[in-house]
């Protein structure tokens, strides 16, 4: 397959496309406008050239013709091919013979000059082909009035060939090809300096992060712009959750091996004694057992999947409902009333499976110590592109001393050094609050007098 095209070059090839098309339709428009002001400019030449002859042609007292001895332009003298052709054409008026006069450079050349005017009319046509080439033809109808009160109607032509008007336009194109082609160039290099100075922070993002694949840096971090500070993060978000992941693993291996120690050697020095096969026996069930609750323990430390960067958002009411409807089954006899003051907007940015340790084995202990009364309280915090959450399950039980709380913060206690009561469940919630770096506090309700958990989790 082939390679896809990079941004730039998409970007530089759609900005090339529409600038060519731009010019294109500049070129067209220009040229037509040029093309209008080389006529209407030839135009005025030949009715100036027109006035001239008027004002330099006169009759005699007979009514005949007196033409213009010399023309406004030494190109109508001259009887080769000049370009500049005129003519005056005369009718038979009032017993006056028909006047015809032409250029020295209209004299045996077929021109167009034979379609005489009314008196006032003006017309200008062009180009139009003749065996001397393609002229613009101006004509004008004019009536003459001699001395001895005979009046002679007149046609006055000029006419000019389309060398000089071509020769313009094709000057103009040139040129304006030459300005249009070097300005699309300059766009082009000055739009290929933008994108890269545009483009520049992702090149950076891709660079970052090839170092940080590489080893050569932690995480991304860096000054992006806004636009790209979103992607960044994420990433970054992502990186750590999966080294915290990483460390998690490697821990629970670490600790799975180091528990599993204790009821292995039991076993190798009981297999080695001289014991009967019943103590033998019941040895062996019962550390099999505890190694068993180790393993059944340690996996449930490591299925914590912690911060999750594209996690959907999930109601925090609904799961506690379900883990309270088994917990009421569960502390039937004890009667324990569990309130909730949960705010609707309060939503929890991570899998499901960690949300129900983290409320089961919280609302478990506050139940399992509760004289009555169970507290669940959680809302959302800050105001970022996902907001955080605070909750706190609080009981009215006998509470945990100040001098066990520090130690119960402690890193997970292992599966074969459990404290009773609030011992491998606060261990897998303190667990899944580092996974998601959270925080998790203790201390005594001032509502229930018994135990508060408070837990953190920061908006990202």
């Amino acid at each position: 397959m082939a390679r896809p095209l990079s941004l730039q070059a998409r970007s530089l090839a759609a900005a090339s496309v529409v600038l060519a098309a731009f010019l294109a339709l500049a070129f067209f428009a220009l040229d037509n406008a040029f093309h209008s002001a080389a006529q209407s400019a030839l135009r005025e030449r030949l009715q100036g050239y027109m006035y001239a002859y008027l004002a330099a042609t006169d009759t005699t007292r007979g009514g005949a013709l007196i033409p213009p001895e010399v023309g406004p332009d030494p190109r109508f003298d001259r009887p080769s091919t000049s370009g500049l052709y005129a003519a005056i054409l005369g009718d038979k008026i009032a017993g006056t013979n028909a006047h015809e006069w032409r250029s020295p450079s209209a004299i045996g050349r077929e021109l167009p000059f034979d379609a005489p005017l009314q008196r006032g009319e003006v017309h200008f046509g062009g180009p139009v082909r003749t065996t001397t080439g393609e002229l613009f033809v101006l004509a004008q109808g004019v009536d003459w009035n001699a001395e001895d009160k005979n009046e002679l109607h007149l046609t006055f032509y000029v006419a000019e060939d389309t060398t000089t008007l071509d020769e313009q336009i094709l000057a103009f194109r040139r040129t304006l090809l030459t300005w249009l082609g070097a300005l699309g160039a300059a766009l082009l290099a000055l739009l290929f300096a933008v994108q890269r100075w545009s483009l520049a922070p992702l090149r950076r993002v891709a660079i970052d992060l090839n170092q940080v694949e590489h080893g050569a840096r932690e995480r991304l971090g860096g000054d992006y712009p806004v636009e790209v500070t979103g992607l960044t993060s994420s990433i970054d978000n992502f990186i750590e959750g999966e080294r915290e992941r990483v460390k998690r693993y490697r821990n629970t291996l670490s600790d799975l091996a180091h528990s599993l120690k204790t009821p292995l050697a039991v076993m190798r020095s009981q297999l080695e004694s001289e014991a009967d096969d019943k103590t033998l026996r019941w040895t062996v069930l019962e550390q099999v057992g505890r190694m068993d609750e180790i393993v059944a323990y340690q996996l449930s430390r490591a299925a914590t999947s912690g911060h999750q960067t594209f996690a959907a958002p999930l109601a925090i009411t609904p799961y506690a409902e379900e883990i309270v409807r088994s917990l009421e089954k569960v502390y039937a006899k004890k009667g324990v009333l569990c309130e909730f003051e949960i705010d609707p907007a309060a939503r929890f940015h991570g899998d499901q499976g960690d949300l129900m340790e983290l409320f089961g084995n919280l609302l478990e202990n506050a139940f399992k110590w509760a004289k009555r009364r169970v507290v669940l309280t959680a809302q959302p915090i800050g105001g970022g592109r996902r907001a955080g959450l605070a909750f706190s399950v609080e009981d009215d039980g006998p509470g945990i001393p100040d001098d066990k709380v520090e130690h119960l913060l402690q890193r997970g206690v292992r599966g074969d050094e459990r404290v009773q009561g609030h011992g491998i469940g606060l261990s897998i919630v303190q667990d899944i609050v580092k996974a998601y770096r959270g925080e998790l506090h203790v201390d005594r309700s001032p509502t229930l007098g018994g135990a508060r958990f408070s837990v953190t989790l920061a908006p990202r």
